[in-house]
């Protein structure tokens, strides 16, 4: 994919959510929730202090995350949906 983000933006690929609860009851496509996991595709190279030089990102290419239900912005790439979003709308990394 040839798409870098800019400064602290950072490009990520929802991971989809089960289709069945606990209880095994299945859920229909208009029930379920956006996941608010997802996959790092692509960081920017970091935002810049008062004094020009960059901040590094906390996030990498492949690391799984969690972030807000409406944090960033839904694109498609390639025939592929994404989102951009800034690093600090990323609550954490999954391990």
């Amino acid at each position: 994919m040839a798409f870098t983000p800019l400064h602290d933006r950072v490009l990520v690929r929802r991971v989809e959510s089960d289709e069945k609860t606990k209880g095994g009851l299945i859920i229909p496509d208009s029930a379920k929730e956006k996941p608010a996991e997802g996959i790092v595709v692509a960081v920017g190279a970091g935002a810049k202090d008062e004094d020009g030089d960059r901040i590094a990102m906390d996030v990498k290419a492949g690391d799984k995350v969690l972030f807000g239900k409406w944090s960033g912005t839904e694109i498609t790439l390639e025939g592929e949906e994404l989102l951009i979003m800034k690093e600090s709308d990323i609550m954490g990394i999954i391990a």
